[in-house]
């Protein structure tokens, strides 16, 4: 029985750039020492129970190797990913412009991955460095009567 959605990975062209972003927008940071001492091909952003593992730009290299355990056709740039976020859309879109992240779609009402896929929600859109698609959804009833 398949209970829950556990990480996810993809690769980046810049890991140093896609970690300072990532950071500056609140994600924690899980084996950044490991990987800068290259003990550790990855590092991961983490958020609630949840992470990416982030793959750099060398492990986007030896994609075609033996060995390697990666979707052979990901390339910076291939994921379009939602997280929840709580504490109301104008809190959001506040926190995006302090840290200069353009919104690019948004607020858009969007049905949700809870309730199996039948829940509504309030949806902000941004693009990371790799040109990833970054979606922000909010459940906060306030927010789903503020947009129509």
């Amino acid at each position: 029985m398949i209970t829950g959605f556990d990480h996810v990975a993809f690769p980046v062209s810049v890991a140093e750039r896609t970690l300072r972003f990532y950071r500056e927008l609140g994600f924690g940071i899980w084996g950044e020492a490991e990987w800068r001492a290259g003990t550790q091909r990855y590092f991961s952003i983490v958020f609630g129970d949840n992470k990416i593992n982030i793959h750099p730009e060398e492990m986007v290299a030896r994609r075609n190797l033996p060995g390697t355990l990666r979707a052979p056709a990901a390339e910076p740039g291939c994921a379009d990913l939602c997280f929840v976020w709580a504490g109301g859309i104008a809190n959001l879109i506040a926190h995006l412009a302090r840290c200069a992240v353009p919104v690019v779609a948004g607020p858009v009402r969007r049905m949700g991955g809870r309730g199996a896929g039948t829940t509504p929600g309030i949806s902000i859109y941004i693009r990371d460095p790799d040109d990833n698609l970054l979606e922000f959804i909010s459940y906060d009833a306030g927010d789903l009567h503020a947009v129509s």
